[in-house]
């Protein structure tokens, strides 16, 4: 069976400082048909934006953001919680850093976690562990956590899920006539030297974190879907039935291969 990690952001999963219940049971349900074709990992954001309801401190200063997130993080997993049990998934948490990644030791062992996990039919919820961890030991946006997660696990492709259709030739904010890129097997020059400009106040990427990770699958040999998360269709009609309506793949030349 292929696997699959799917990452979604702050954007999609909360709005006016609040947990989003319809778009994560959206999520949940879209989760749940993917699970009879894929092992599923799901990397998530949105602790920040669910603990700024409960305590209101400034984001912007080390120890706010991270008494937010802790406060934050039980919420956003009761939330899951509550959606996974309509369909009878069990889930589990995994809080990983920057560290995680450098040590043989440590990224084997929640490799072997993740992978029994996934043997018992468990889902793994993904988010970077910013509570205790210093700036050093961050990745700092969840885009690139999702792309090393995605390598270490060997997984088959990264979806992204955000509050974007994909990626587009220029900003389709700005601009009626931006085209979107549906295929790309290198990313266009320039793409990754402009600075990271979320649309969410909550979120720590943008567009060019998602070219990063795209950059960082296609250099591995790995596939990277980036689609619309507000409406999950493209990415149900693309991951179930092969259809690529909307979104940008990201995918490498043929005489890439996988690195299994």
């Amino acid at each position: 069976m292929d696997r699959l990690v799917l990452k979604v952001g702050s954007a999609v999963l909360t709005h006016n400082n609040e947990i989003a219940k319809e778009r994560i049971l959206n999520l949940v349900t879209l989760i749940a048909k993917l699970r009879a074709k894929y092992d599923v990992l799901l990397v998530t954001s949105g602790a920040v934006a669910a603990g700024y309801s409960a305590l209101k401190l400034d984001t912007k200063k080390q120890i706010g953001k991270k008494a937010i997130a802790s406060a934050g993080q039980p919420i956003l997993m009761a939330s899951y919680k509550k959606k996974f049990d309509i369909y009878n998934i069990d889930t589990a948490q995994i809080l990983l850093t920057e560290d995680d990644f450098d040590s043989r030791k440590r990224t084997k062992m929640f490799q072997d976690i993740i992978d029994a996990h996934l043997k018992h039919n468990i889902l793994p919820i993904i988010n970077e562990n910013d509570i205790t961890s210093t700036p050093e030991q961050l990745f700092g946006d969840n885009d690139q956590l999702s792309a090393n997660v995605a390598h270490a696990v060997k997984a088959d492709m990264l979806v992204i899920l955000s509050d974007i259709d994909g990626y587009f030739d220029k900003n389709p904010q700005e601009n009626s006539d931006a085209k979107i890129y549906k295929i790309l097997h290198e990313l266009p020059k320039g793409s990754l030297n402009d600075e990271a400009s979320p649309n969410d106040p909550f979120a720590t990427g943008g567009i060019v974190t998602k070219l990063k990770a795209a950059d960082f699958m296609l250099k591995n040999g790995r596939k990277m879907f980036l689609t619309n998360g507000f409406d999950l269709t493209s990415a149900e009609q693309f991951l179930l039935h092969g259809n690529h309506i909307l979104g940008t793949l990201f995918t490498p030349k043929e005489e890439i291969k996988v690195k299994k």
